[in-house]
């Protein structure tokens, strides 16, 4: 092993320990005795040799040497005696940190791969090539959250809660949900086939979707019928505020006399942002705490300067299943405060707060749960959800009929507010 990757190896833990620290409690999981030979072992001349293993220890911080002992041990039990040599030191170091996520038993708590990592920030960026899709790379399947507003998922039917459980006829079960998420990626042009298992269906279906380049929209809007500002957010990333304002421009000056803010199939993004948008609704207050493992709390207060503050104008806002994260932070902050209203169905529940910490060398990224966030009524929402003011499903018929129940009751409801 060469010295520049034992370097890059050691500066990795201590990088996660003090990382696990700050998350409240890393190190935790179950060390095997040094020492035994198992007896369906063999002794061969290939065992670790002791001045490298002494070397290695050694550039192990002191007070972390015990621990890592067998780290160490099992490193150069692989190079001495895997049979396909020689193995890949940078695959089997990611590896390593992957499996250390894993052992904290939170799923959004994951190490990211490079190309995993830049995808995932190119999504939030606002364009990148695939189905256009966001996806749970938690479940037994890859799932579908959201379809984004129309993307080649969308148009060919995909809806929140399909699970892919094959793609191009090769089945899905028991592969890692994010490395089935890679495979439905692919350059503009191409074509995948998603055989989807759907809620409520007896039997498996397939879907070709040809992939194109995703640029998302994040924030347009329109007036209805009645004086009604229609504003729709699909995701919370960098340029959500910029085209949120732009909206803003177009349809403030047409005075408008209720506001719909839709939020559906709205997969979150970044805390800031969801911050700021709430902002643009709500005149004064907390927008939302970040709650810490320590005791720690951090408050997000409402940023002066909204464009529509004012509470005589009615609001509603549309959510259902597919509504999560910074969705929710939104939703839920506007709903305590009594700016609005929530319609639809029960959000996603996913109330926890990750950071996206990149590692040197280009070696991706960590995804790390540093808190949960409370809404201003100190609502927990994480495997919860926020439930609806006004509960209004939109049935697979309605989505076929392309139908909007949801849409049409908030109209309906701002109607006979502004009457009155």
């Amino acid at each position: 092993m060469s010295k520049e990757l034992k370097a890059v190896l050691l500066i990795l833990v201590v990088v996660f320990v003090g990382l696990g620290a700050f998350a409240t409690g890393f190190i935790v999981g179950h060390l095997l005795p040094i020492g035994g030979v198992s007896p369906f072992s063999q002794q061969t001349e290939n065992q670790p040799n002791s001045a490298e293993t002494s070397a290695q220890q050694a550039a192990t911080p002191e007070e972390m040497q015990a621990l890592f002992a067998p780290f160490w041990e099992t490193w150069n039990l692989v190079h001495k005696n895997y049979v396909d040599q020689p193995v890949d030191d940078v695959e089997m170091m990611r590896g390593a940190i992957s499996g250390m996520m894993q052992s904290l038993g939170d799923q959004h708590t994951t190490y990211m791969p490079p190309e995993v990592y830049k995808e995932a920030t190119a999504d939030l960026a606002g364009s990148y090539e695939g189905i256009g899709a966001y996806v749970d790379t938690t479940a037994d399947y890859l799932t579908v959250t959201s379809p984004i507003p129309g993307s080649p998922a969308e148009k060919a039917g995909l809806m929140p809660g399909d699970k892919i459980v094959a793609i191009d006829g090769e089945d899905m079960t028991g592969i890692d949900a994010e490395l089935a998420r890679r495979k439905v990626l692919g350059p503009a042009g191409s074509t995948v086939v998603l055989t989807i298992l759907r809620k409520g269906e007896d039997k498996t279906f397939d879907v070709s979707i040809t992939r194109q380049k995703i640029t998302i929209a994040s924030a347009s809007g329109k007036m209805l019928e009645g004086d009604i500002a229609y504003i729709q957010l699909t995701t919370f990333g960098d340029q959500t505020m910029s085209e949120l304002q732009n909206t803003l421009a177009e349809l403030l000056p047409q005075k408008p006399k209720a506001i719909i803010l839709d939020l559906r199939n709205n997969g979150g993004g970044y805390l800031q942002t969801a911050v700021e948008v709430a902002s643009q609704f709500m005149d004064k207050g907390v927008v939302l705490y970040e709650q810490f493992g320590d005791g720690r709390r951090n408050t997000y207060n409402v940023i002066p300067g909204g464009k529509l503050t004012d509470p005589s104008i009615p609001m509603i806002v549309l959510i259902n299943e597919g509504s999560a994260s910074a969705s929710e932070i939104v939703a839920g902050a506007l709903q305590d405060v009594g700016r609005a209203k929530l319609l639809g169905t029960v959000s996603y529940g996913k109330g926890s707060v990750q950071n996206w910490i990149p590692l040197s060398g280009d070696n991706g990224a960590a995804r790390i749960t540093i808190a949960k966030w409370l809404t201003p009524n100190e609502r927990a929402i994480h495997k919860i959800g926020l439930t609806p003011d006004y509960p209004v499903e939109l049935t697979k018929e309605d989505y076929d009929a392309k139908r909007d129940p949801q849409l049409d009751e908030a109209v309906r409801i701002l109607q006979g507010m502004i009457s009155k």
